[in-house]
């Protein structure tokens, strides 16, 4: 059994498209997508359009915490209800609503697969680090990640939101972070998913970078978008430095 696990597209088509064929090319027995599928500015019409098409051919979906904004109430700084508008006026209808009515959680493989953005009871939590107020991102507490996955029974657990792959073991569980299509965070602009091989019973996860036409996508946002500074600066640098106001696309 192959899965191919990405999340965190953030409506880059271009980075999308690249991971895509990257994952064609090793042939998954499943497609699972973690979310946050169109808070982007390079061409997210065609972002969810590429996501929907994965859905309809058997992908497993969970909702993101940008999902969330689509809801009523769910956008409160001037950009993110700026950004909200706009990314209304570029979709076609029914395309947010129906990535705005996915499920939090899922499984697949009878179980033995858990799927969650964030944590299994907030997308916007994160289930391998915790945000520190001195700026940065450190490990869970491990009693308190074990807390969080024992009692969901799985093989293995899947989470993304914080757009840093990794994977560590609670007990006999693996819990892997998938890593972001787009939006990096370390520097490294390229996208990202993650594989996973279940061989004589054991599962082995590997991580993939995926280079992408950059500057297409930046050329994009520029042409199409009153945001296409702030998407430049944050594709280009592989750092949320470039993002502005989290609330608007993080």
């Amino acid at each position: 059994m192959r899965l191919a696990i990405l999340g965190d597209v953030h409506g880059n088509a271009f980075a999308l498209a690249a991971v895509l064929a990257d994952i064609q090319r090793h042939a998954p027995d499943l497609t699972i997508n973690l979310g946050d599928q169109a808070e982007g500015s390079a061409d997210p019409a065609r972002a969810l359009a590429l996501q929907a098409e994965l859905a309809a051919g058997g992908a497993v979906e969970v909702r993101g915490n940008n999902e969330e904004k689509l809801w009523p109430g769910g956008r409160r700084s001037p950009l993110s209800l700026a950004y909200g508008a706009w990314l209304a006026a570029q979709t076609p209808p029914g395309a947010l609503t129906r990535i705005a009515g996915l499920p939090l959680e899922a499984r697949a493989l009878d179980g033995a697969v858990y799927a969650c953005h964030g944590t299994p009871h907030s997308a916007w939590e994160s289930l391998l680090w915790v945000w520190d107020p001195a700026g940065f991102y450190r490990a869970r507490e491990p009693r308190d990640l074990r807390a969080l996955v024992e009692p969901l029974g799985a093989e293995v657990v899947l989470c993304g939101h914080t757009h840093r792959a990794g994977a560590t073991r609670v007990g006999d569980t693996l819990v892997v972070n998938a890593g972001a299509v787009s939006d990096q965070v370390d520097g490294d602009p390229r996208a990202r998913w993650t594989r996973l091989d279940q061989v004589g019973g054991a599962w082995q996860v590997s991580f993939h970078a995926v280079a992408y036409d950059i500057e297409a996508a930046v050329a994009w946002s520029c042409a199409h978008t009153p945001f296409g500074e702030g998407e430049a600066k944050l594709l280009r640098t592989g750092t949320m430095d470039g993002r502005g106001d989290g609330e608007a696309v993080g």
